[in-house]
């Protein structure tokens, strides 16, 4: 009776300490993200055809499609997913995950926070690319850090997530530290250089101007054991709606490792809310 009394007295401040709201990860994400808005400048320009006149056909297409032209451009950018089916790997568990992220414009910087459960116990994952560093760390249980990914190859795939989303928050395909180049209609490369690092990949569009996806090999496939495997990495964006201000844009963003034996579908999320700046 007094094993039982001690284990029944272990679960129950264990459901109390996993429910406690205080978590340091997700209070460095949140600070970060103040630290970083704040700093931002806002702008009051908007798109224009000046604007997008040297850019590859199919990028020109885009804008216009999607009706940016005339309206404001944004200074950041965020973004939350709700209830995302999220793979930790290949052959490995899938969680449903809560995900928010801020993509800034005048800077690539880019935070992602990951709010779930694994078995019961909850995982947050918090990915910073701030001034030319990036990192990807998992806490478990709000305390026990799982991993803690940095150094060169974290670096430059967080860079290159920047540019594959650069559509997506279209200021930041026009700023200085990223380049293009026409391959046909419906193909454009794209080039950013920051922080003393390279990343490209291509976009692709359909017919009317959408951008369908990007692809690239400049961001590195890393298991939250560490192990590295250089493989192709795509960006899907479908759903396209238009907002309540009248702009097309897609509502589902995935992401795709593009592996030998085939592909990883490891997020799949649609947008639940946003916030422009």
């Amino acid at each position: 009776m007094i094993i039982l009394g001690i284990i029944l007295g272990v679960i129950a401040i264990s459901g109390l300490f996993f429910m406690q709201p205080y978590s340091a990860l997700k209070s460095e994400f949140k600070q970060t993200a103040q630290e970083l808005t704040g700093q931002t400048n806002s702008t009051e320009e908007l798109f224009s055809e000046q604007d997008i006149a040297k850019l590859p056909v199919p990028v020109q297409k885009y804008f216009n499609h999607c009706g940016y032209l005339g309206t404001p451009k944004m200074s950041w950018k965020k973004t939350e997913f709700k209830d995302v089916p999220f793979a930790t790997g290949v052959n490995k568990p899938t969680l449903n995950i809560d995900y928010t992220q801020y993509n800034f414009v005048e800077k690539p910087d880019r935070l992602a926070f990951i709010d779930s459960k694994m078995y019961g116990i909850p995982f947050q994952g918090f990915d910073s690319y701030k001034q030319g560093t990036g990192s990807m760390k998992g806490v478990l249980a709000k305390v026990f850090t799982l991993f803690e990914q940095k150094g060169a190859t974290m670096d430059k795939a967080c860079l290159v997530t920047v540019l594959a989303e650069s559509l997506y928050v279209p200021n930041i395909a026009l700023q200085h530290y990223i380049t293009w180049e026409a391959i046909d209609d419906t193909h454009a490369r794209a080039t950013i250089s920051a922080y003393g690092q390279n990343a490209s990949g291509v976009f692709t569009f359909n017919e009317a101007g959408e951008v369908l996806n990007f692809t690239t090999n400049d961001r590195v496939a890393v298991d939250f054991d560490g192990k590295e495997q250089n493989i192709p990495w795509s960006a899907i964006y479908t759903g396209y709606e238009r907002n309540e201000e009248g702009i097309l844009q897609p509502t589902v963003l995935q992401a795709v490792w593009q592996y030998p034996e085939g592909d990883l579908l490891y997020f799949d999320g649609k947008i639940d809310s946003q916030i422009v700046q």
